[in-house]
């Protein structure tokens, strides 16, 4: 049974996320890694949706935080202002997955604008809730696709700060939350090092070291020992396939 990108990436992500953690769930591949994972290898996983939900048990793959069913057999249900000021900024959120147009080399993300932040060239959604998860969650796993317009040296404005310049460049800012732990893309997985900077640490099947250079926009750091991500098996495909039945994020 053959995975496409999409399905590898989130099966990967699905594996981040321990038993019994709080994870702050946005829309696209996370909510449908964070469902995967507790109702497959995680069954006491703690979904919350920026909307307010806490503790969701969806019946079905929701099509958007705001969709009704993610109240299904909730915890509680909050306001956002509850949410963001209790539960994210109160510190109890252990994982916050994040995406973005752009990401650089220390994690920083971008989904506010292309080009001079006055004269751009594309006008993005912003931030949301994002900058909040990334200043606030203890750790943030980032997901999207490796291209090398989407992985400048320096992103053309931090709506998400990852370690800004570097481990101590977050920490002097005062951001409380821990950063970045991980990158997930549709070519490897990257991690970073003790510095701050993001280092390429494994490529799935079929990808080259080389490969995931040729998509990043600066020197990629490499580890000492890169490995080969392992591939999703036959049960990790079908439990995400009934999962989303329609395909709509796959």
């Amino acid at each position: 049974m053959q995975a496409t990108n999409k399905e590898l990436m989130t099966v990967v992500a699905s594996r981040m996320l321990q038993d019994g953690t709080v994870v702050f769930v946005g829309v696209g591949l996370p909510n449908m890694a964070a469902n995967l994972a507790r109702q497959t290898r995680a069954p006491r996983l703690v979904l919350v949706y920026e909307t307010g939900i806490v503790g969701a048990k969806p019946f079905r793959m929701p099509l958007s935080v705001g969709d009704a069913g993610v109240t299904a057999n909730s915890q509680c249900i909050l306001g956002s202002f509850e949410t963001f000021n209790w539960v994210l900024q109160g510190g109890r959120i252990d994982v916050g997955f994040l995406g973005g147009a752009q990401i650089d080399r220390w994690g920083n993300l971008n989904s506010t604008v292309i080009g001079d932040y006055h004269r751009p060239t594309v006008r993005l959604p912003g931030s949301g809730g994002a900058g909040d998860i990334a200043s606030m969650a203890r750790r943030t796993i980032v997901v999207m696709t490796h291209e090398r317009r989407r992985f400048p040296e320096n992103v053309d404005f931090i709506t998400s700060p990852g370690f800004v310049g570097g481990r101590r460049g977050r920490a002097e800012a005062g951001i409380r939350g821990g950063g970045p732990e991980m990158v997930i893309t549709d070519l490897g997985i990257l991690g970073f090092d003790e510095g701050g900077e993001m280092e390429l640490r494994s490529v799935h099947p079929g990808v080259t070291v080389e490969q995931v250079q040729d998509h990043t926009g600066w020197k990629l750091k490499v580890a000492d020992a890169v490995r080969e991500t392992q591939p999703p098996s036959q049960a990790e495909l079908e439990a995400l396939r009934s999962i989303d039945k329609e395909g709509f994020y796959r």
